[in-house]
């Protein structure tokens, strides 16, 4: 079984950490990089072009729906679920117009996150429960 190359952003260690220990559940997945902003997260992406990106809204330097954006111009393929702190309508749509896949709440990680990699490595969208968006409808 080809593994599932992950790139996390994200720049806070500890939850950078959970993030790490939570994929490594799955042996499907490999960690390839882990950036801390959003410029780090533009480069790493274009040098080992992942299949899967988790990606921080609320990244120093650049944010991640900017990030976001820059890299599916490279890298169309890639599957970005967003993590972030933000449940707000708004923002989780701009997540899914700048390309993502899905929108986790950092609230919510430790049941969502696995869920979220499942539902997006089978095609379909997830967002966090509790938060007022749905895909596809606006």
């Amino acid at each position: 079984m080809q593994k599932i190359r992950v790139l996390v952003a994200e720049d806070f260690a500890p939850f950078r950490h959970f993030v790490r220990s939570t994929l490594s559940q799955r042996s499907n997945l490999q960690i390839v990089g882990e950036v801390s902003d959003g410029q780090e997260a533009v480069q790493k992406a274009k040098e080992l072009k992942p299949d899967l990106m988790l990606l921080d809204v609320g990244l120093p330097t650049l944010n991640g729906i900017i990030a976001a954006r820059q890299i599916r111009n490279f890298i169309p393929h890639v599957k970005i679920i967003f993590v972030t702190q933000e449940s707000s309508a708004e923002i989780a749509e701009e997540a899914f117009n700048s390309g993502g896949c899905g929108y986790v709440v950092k609230a919510r990680a430790g049941s969502d996150l696995l869920v979220a990699v499942d539902a997006i490595l089978e095609g379909k969208q997830f967002i966090s429960f509790g938060v007022p968006f749905i895909p596809g409808k606006s």
